[in-house]
């Protein structure tokens, strides 16, 4: 290799460099790890979808603190791909709403820059800021309810457009839990509700803090309102459907929430559905709370049982109406039927392996009450709350006589009165409903009509689509036999109708017994049988009540 000269070494250290072929970058990649860095609030925004749309309700506090001290625990800050500013990534947009404030006010430049620590998108970065920022405001200041449910939606809709199909609550429960907030399936369930059905009618109440027990209750109320209307509504002309009901009713007590009453929503409710069904508003409100407590009892968390042995009486009994009324409660005979149902674990067994006491509490059957484990599991609960026995079906039918009937009011115990239903008012209701589906059978159910005096109902021959005489015999009987029942209680005298000139021996026999010839063609069924007793047993109570007869034993 040749020396080389000065003049040479000058002319290479004169040259010009390398030239650049690709263009410059217009900014740093983000970190690939968690790093500390100084953003201002120029380069800083909220997060988009943050759940709390409410002020915190420790905003002051946490503002003077950070007027004092500054910021002792910085937020930390991400950024979506391809994006100019930084984001909150999890929990901290309050702060960054009173450093903007404070900054406003004082200049200081202590609120304008802000050490940050920047961690990457990750893959799934939107459903992870949104739990995130769940979790946060739960532990910090906490969210409202209704902005939790939006919260939840919002990530079911995030999770939905992920899988790319739609997620039952329980698999949502499952995945907000992976991800960091767990919350429970029931929760989620009422969640939707709430915002499905109650954030259009009462936004101001809602995000004014309206609590989860109270959003409970609306819910409860507007499903069992739904079922009655929907039983009650059919082949009757209304003004309007139940859910615009609903939500105009609602929509008058959208004021503060302090000052909102479920009550007087049902109040109201109750009252309009009254007019548009043309219904007594004391009968429809006593429906309307019979469907609430079995909807509570359903929506609550039993504890399950493990073993059903027959538990006995209770020390202490819960006050009964009658008892609250200064009159002696009104037990159940020693003897009584069992009041729980059959599960569907009897025919399991009685197919599996059949003996004769399965063969025994299969007769004894007549139409099945359908029941789950968790309606058991619910009625024990109930029982130990009020401090009731709850006999046990299996075990009683060896020595009593149980019997059991599907319907409205499943029976599986024609005598015994649940302290609950021991009411004029509640024993009227059933016994309408019995009356009406007894008259079922016979194609006539449009005759009965619930009343409030006598024994609840009175059979209405005007209702016939013909004369009474020209009715099958099975409805001819029917209804001569409910109209003998119901006729006489009434505090006005009832008009006399076509049924009174039938004649109640020729019709009484073949309705209970049957024909000689066709035992079965014309008379009641079995099921129809046992609703019957069943309304004899509520009626004959009724009577004993309005006497003033507190005696298990009266006839």
């Amino acid at each position: 290799m040749a020396d080389l000269t000065p003049q040479n070494m000058a002319g290479k250290l004169l040259a010009e460099g390398f030239a650049r072929n690709g263009p410059d970058a217009a900014a740093l990649t983000d970190p690939i790890a968690d790093t500390p860095m100084v953003v201002t609030l120029d380069q800083l925004r909220p997060y988009d979808h943050n759940p709390r749309v409410t002020r915190n309700p420790l905003y002051d506090e946490i503002k003077a603190s950070i007027r004092e001290r500054g910021l002792d625990a910085p937020p930390a800050i991400t950024r979506r791909p391809g994006e100019s500013a930084y984001i909150i990534r999890n929990g901290g947009n309050t702060r960054l709403a009173i450093l903007r404030e404070l900054w406003s006010e004082t200049k200081d430049e202590r609120f304008f820059r802000i050490p940050c620590l920047f961690r990457p998108w990750p893959a799934r970065g939107e459903i992870v800021a949104l739990t995130g920022h769940l979790a946060e405001n739960e532990l910090h200041g906490g969210l409202s309810f209704i902005e939790r449910a939006l919260g939840v939606e919002k990530a079911r809709e995030l999770y939905e457009q992920e899988s790319g199909q739609a997620l039952s609550q329980s698999e949502l429960a499952r995945r907000l839990s992976a991800d960091g907030f767990p919350i429970q399936q029931s929760h989620i369930s009422r969640m939707r509700d709430a915002v499905q059905y109650l954030l259009p009618a009462i936004p101001k109440v809602l995000y004014g803090g309206l609590g989860r027990h109270q959003v409970e209750r609306l819910a409860v109320l507007r499903r069992a309102c739904e079922r009655i209307w929907e039983q009650r509504a059919h082949g009757k002309r209304t003004g309007e459907d139940f859910h615009a009901l609903f939500h105009e009713v609602l929509a008058m007590f959208d004021s503060a929430s302090e000052a909102f009453s479920v009550q007087r929503v049902q109040d109201e409710l109750v009252g309009q559905m009254a007019e548009q069904l043309s219904v007594d508003y004391d009968t429809l409100n006593l429906e309307v709370d019979d469907n609430e407590s079995r909807q509570r009892a359903l929506g609550s968390e039993p504890t399950p049982a493990t073993a059903h042995p027959q538990r006995p009486m209770a020390t202490t009994p819960a006050r009964s109406p009658s008892e609250a009324a200064g009159t002696p409660p009104y037990p159940a005979p020693p003897l009584s039927p069992a009041v729980t149902t059959a599960s569907s674990s009897i025919e399991d067994a009685a197919t599996a392996s059949p003996s004769p006491d399965v063969d025994r509490l299969q007769g004894h059957i007549v139409s099945p009450a359908p029941t789950t484990e968790r309606l058991q599991s619910i009625q024990r609960m109930v029982a130990d709350q009020l401090g009731d026995a709850l006999p046990d079906f299996e075990a009683n039918v060896l020595r009593a006589i149980p019997v059991q009937a599907g319907g409205l009011y499943p029976i599986s115990d024609v005598w015994y009165i649940e302290p609950g239903l021991d009411a004029p008012e509640r024993l009227r209701v059933h016994i309408a409903q019995f009356a009406r589906e007894i008259a079922e059978e016979a194609g006539q159910a449009e005759c009965i009509e619930p009343t409030d005096d006598g024994l609840g109902f009175v059979c209405n021959a005007d209702a016939l689509s013909a004369n009474a005489h020209s009715l099958p015999i099975l409805a001819r009987a029917v209804l001569t036999l409910l109209q003998a029942l119901s006729a006489g209680y009434l505090t006005a005298p009832a008009p006399l109708s076509t049924l009174d000139d039938l004649r109640l021996t020729d019709a009484l026999g073949p309705l209970l017994q049957g024909r000689r010839d066709r035992p079965a063609s014309d008379r009641l069924s079995d099921t129809g049988l046992v609703k019957l007793f069943r309304l004899l047993r509520l009626a004959r109570r009724l009577l004993d009540l309005e006497a003033g007869a507190n005696s298990p034993t009266a006839t």
